[in-house]
């Protein structure tokens, strides 16, 4: 554990859905958030069908996560798994799965399922490769 999440606490939200860190989140009482998870500034979540954030994830600065999109009517839960990464300016539609240990290149548009231990970036998303451990 990075001693940066020694004291890590749940995010508290204001009556708009913003925690202190200015990320937001709409239907935050359907937002399951596992531990030492860190999102990035000016992020915004809408949790309204459901989104399940791991322990140990990153999630950049800058990105959507949606369970409902008006634009095309789509909906259901997003789950990122441990230890998953998100770069900055990313965008994860409804319904998706973001698999563990994986990690999703800047500026990507995700709209099917990740699979576990892949780099994946794109617009649309990609899997470019699988990562190796360590």
């Amino acid at each position: 554990m990075e001693n940066r999440f020694k004291n890590w606490k749940k995010p508290k939200f204001d009556k708009n859905g913003m925690t202190k860190w200015k990320w937001v989140c709409q239907h935050h009482q359907n937002l399951k958030l596992g531990k030492y998870v860190d999102i990035g500034a000016f992020s915004y979540i809408n949790a309204k069908h459901g989104v399940v954030i791991e322990d140990n994830v990153q999630v950049g600065s800058h990105c959507s996560v949606y369970s409902l999109s008006t634009i095309d009517n789509k909906k259901g839960k997003v789950i990122i798994k441990k230890n998953a990464c998100v770069g900055a300016h990313s965008i994860i539609m409804p319904g998706v799965k973001i698999g563990q240990n994986s990690v999703l290149g800047a500026f990507s548009f995700v709209n099917k399922n990740i699979p576990d231990n892949v780099l994946a970036y794109g617009v649309p998303v990609k899997v470019i490769r699988k990562l190796t451990k360590k």
